[in-house]
């Protein structure tokens, strides 16, 4: 533990996002779980995505889950041992590359994530999962991610999907509601100048009836993404009639509830609940 704590404290003080996650995929066994890495569903844009599986898998729920990293950087490969944690519990877990900003911007790394989904469709079968149980999971921007796919129908009607073909999504200290973004260039860049196209970035304003069913996750201590966007997330569940989960952890922020799936399960009960939710929502 006194080795972790010394890797965490190296990450926020230099934010070495990468060694970071090497050394906790180094400390985390693979012991159990059939991986198959390196799956190329984008082959124009060179992107790939890692599957995770239990072995003897079949008609297994699928997690896509998308990496955070305000939309600016991460890779599937620090998340190994993420996907790993979802298929000891018997998910099939995936997770995938998908463009960043400056490459490009909202649109074109949700039409990454879409694209993604589709691909799982197709596949899932192939690795012991239920095409038809397929749920979304992010944090921090992946669950922007997760969230936008979840409730703009655009998106997965772009590949010939809706939200509603989803049995659920999962958000890890989501950033669902965060406007305004003032000045900031790269904000603007990815999500718009006018407030049009700024709004058309938020999820919070696409619950409508038929959305998909939501579990957020959200640390109380969390300085990044503030708890008010998952309450916000909630309470327009609530309006519109639909299924979401709050759960609230004391003591716990932006990071912490993060490394909660792994090498800190101390912290939180976000496994757990996350596991449970998949359960009690089936496939259609």
């Amino acid at each position: 533990m006194r080795v972790l704590l010394i890797v965490v404290a190296l990450f926020c003080l230099t934010a070495c996002r990468a060694t970071f996650f090497a050394s906790i995929n180094a400390s985390q066994s693979g012991e159990g779980v059939v991986t198959h890495p390196d799956l190329v569903y984008d082959p124009a844009h060179q992107l790939a995505l890692d599957v995770y599986a239990p072995p003897h898998a079949a008609h297994a729920p699928v997690v896509v889950y998308f990496f955070g990293g305000d939309w600016q950087e991460g890779k599937r490969q620090w998340d190994r041992w993420m996907g790993e944690a979802l298929a000891r519990q018997g998910v099939v877990a995936v997770v995938p590359d998908y463009r960043l900003w400056p490459a490009v911007a909202m649109a074109g790394f949700l039409t990454d994530a879409a694209n993604v989904v589709r691909w799982v469709h197709e596949h899932a079968g192939e690795f012991g999962g239920s095409p038809d149980n397929i749920f979304l999971m992010g944090h921090s921007s992946g669950g922007h991610v997760a969230a936008m796919l979840a409730t703009d129908s655009q998106w997965l009607g772009k590949v010939g999907m809706q939200p509603r073909a989803l049995s659920g999504w999962i958000g890890v200290a989501g950033a669902y509601d965060f406007l305004p973004i003032d000045d900031d260039p790269d904000y603007v860049g990815m999500f718009g100048t006018t407030p049009e196209e700024q709004a058309a970035s938020q999820p919070v304003n696409f619950v409508a009836s038929g959305a998909p069913p939501a579990l957020l996750l959200q640390g109380e201590e969390d300085t990044e993404v503030y708890p008010s966007e998952a309450l916000s997330m909630a309470a327009r569940y609530e309006d519109a009639g639909e299924p979401a989960e709050l759960r609230l952890y004391p003591g716990v922020g932006h990071e912490g509830i993060l490394l909660a799936f792994g090498p800190m399960k101390h912290r939180a009960s976000v496994l757990a609940d996350t596991v449970d939710f998949i359960r009690r929502h089936p496939a259609h």
